[in-house]
């Protein structure tokens, strides 16, 4: 029986991912950000333990996808911190905040990608470490984007604002 829901490959698999783990200690409660924007994402974001807004739709559709609750706290106080009024989960419609889970097939990631480019929205790719594949399209499309991407391994957050192109591993 699977203590964990993963199979002992799978869980020995997440060893290779060590380095990375590492790499990214320095960047442990936001020291190591530069810029004041991501920062503030941080600080308010992912280091929050409680929801901002305690009548949150978005909370309350993601958990209904399976997201965890951290990650679903996390997302709508982003929604709440860059005043995001609107959003949607596995759709491209003309949103502010446009949400990519699992069930989103790799082709449409840099459709939704091109999409909130185009239409000046953030993207949020969920799992993007899931496998190979979906961690391929994932690096794609951050090589291609003009703006800020902050990964912090549960997510990818892609923005489409003024900022330059900076890339945060968190």
């Amino acid at each position: 029986m699977k203590r964990s829901g993963r199979s002992l490959k799978q869980r020995l698999k997440d060893i290779s991912y060590l380095p990375s783990y590492l790499s990214r200690a320095r960047h442990f409660r936001g020291h190591g950000v530069h810029s004041p924007f991501v920062y503030d994402v941080v600080r308010h974001v992912f280091m929050s333990k409680r929801l901002y807004n305690a009548k949150s739709e978005l909370y309350t559709i993601l958990l209904k996808y399976g997201i965890s609750e951290r990650r679903c706290m996390q997302l709508a106080n982003l929604a709440t911190h860059c005043k995001y009024d609107s959003w949607c989960v596995d759709c491209k419609e003309e949103r502010k905040l446009i949400i990519a889970t699992l069930n989103t097939r790799y082709p449409e990631l840099e459709s939704y990608a091109a999409y909130a480019r185009e239409h000046g929205a953030t993207l949020c790719i969920m799992t993007p470490y899931n496998n190979r594949e979906r961690w391929e399209v994932c690096h794609r499309i951050i090589d291609a984007h003009p703006s800020t991407t902050v990964d912090n391994r549960a997510y990818l957050l892609i923005f489409n604002n003024h900022l330059p192109k900076q890339r945060f591993r968190l």
